[in-house]
């Protein structure tokens, strides 16, 4: 993997881990290994990802993993739904991409609209094409230490993210602050596998700040922007911040941040991932690599 960038300017002590830059060399390798699998006969993997309504969010992350997926030398399904989609009428189109040889992952953009029980449709999709690794399934051996799971994008581009730094992870204390189904707590598994003493810490947890100094590696996944500033980091630690917001500067522009205080955290951090071009790029490498990984199982699985 690419090594981090050296931020040793203006005062800065930290090195940047550049996401950009991995989540292109994982993109170029899992083409590589898309030929491969061509050179043997194999279709091409096919990615299907579904969006419902017309969240303006949405349809940019959706574009930008269809030319992503295109990148990867794979097949991308865009599947489009108006608003007014009732919850049976997705579950019908998740049926069919269940059913369909040539779709070997399906992602379901979050959120849907009210009426639409995402839990539910999010377990709808086979385990096996749980691209996402959000259904129940997955997430259960994901928490039973099982390797036979699909592990969610987020925390995957993050444990990769931390693997360039830390080439052995065993006996460092990992505070990850944020407790989601998304991203805290399968980070949190993904970390105990590294050997890792975890805590889980939340917006609410008492003496926060104290405990987030005592990390050697500190997640942040709260959504809330700033919410971590330079006082709170251990000094040399190992800084991944997942937030990523659009705020309003004093010029009436707009700029995107992290939950951490880049500034001040670049004077105490050992490493740390910037926002935009950390954590966001490999989430949808680690989506690619997911895709990849369930069409080498499904296509090389011997029939009857």
């Amino acid at each position: 993997m690419t090594a981090p960038t050296s931020t040793e300017q203006s005062g800065r002590t930290a090195k940047l881990i550049d996401g950009k830059a991995m989540a292109a060399q994982m993109t170029a390798e899992i083409r590589q290994q898309v030929e491969q699998l061509v050179e043997q006969g194999h279709e091409l993997p096919g990615l299907a990802v579904v969006l419902v309504g017309n969240d303006p969010a949405s349809e940019v992350y959706v574009k930008n993993k269809a030319i992503q997926t295109h990148r990867a030398g794979m097949k991308s399904f865009m599947q489009m739904m108006p608003e007014s989609t009732s919850q049976e009428e997705l579950l019908a189109l998740i049926k069919e991409l269940n059913e369909n040889s040539k779709v070997d992952g399906i992602l379901v953009q979050l959120p849907l609209p009210p009426q639409i029980d995402a839990a539910t449709v999010i377990n709808a999709i086979h385990p096996d094409k749980d691209v996402d690794g959000l259904g129940e399934v997955n997430t259960g051996r994901l928490a039973l230490g099982m390797n036979n799971g699909i592990v969610p994008c987020t925390p995957l581009g993050c444990l990769k993210l931390l693997q360039s730094v830390h080439k052995d992870m065993t006996g460092l204390h990992a505070v990850i602050i944020g407790a989601s189904n998304l991203v805290g707590r399968p980070m949190a598994q993904l970390l105990l596998r590294e050997n890792c003493t975890v805590t889980v810490a939340h917006i609410h947890t008492r003496e926060i700040e104290k405990i987030a100094r005592e990390a050697d590696i500190l997640v942040v996944a709260t959504g809330k922007a700033g919410l971590v500033k330079g006082s709170w980091i251990k000094p040399g630690a190992t800084v991944i911040d997942v937030g990523i917001t659009r705020i309003q500067t004093p010029e009436g522009k707009s700029r995107l941040v992290g939950d951490v205080v880049f500034e001040d955290a670049c004077q105490v951090a050992g490493h740390i991932t910037p926002v935009p071009g950390g954590v966001g790029p490999m989430t949808i490498a680690c989506l690619l690599h997911n895709t990849f990984q369930t069409a080498s199982r499904h296509k090389m699985k011997p029939e009857g």
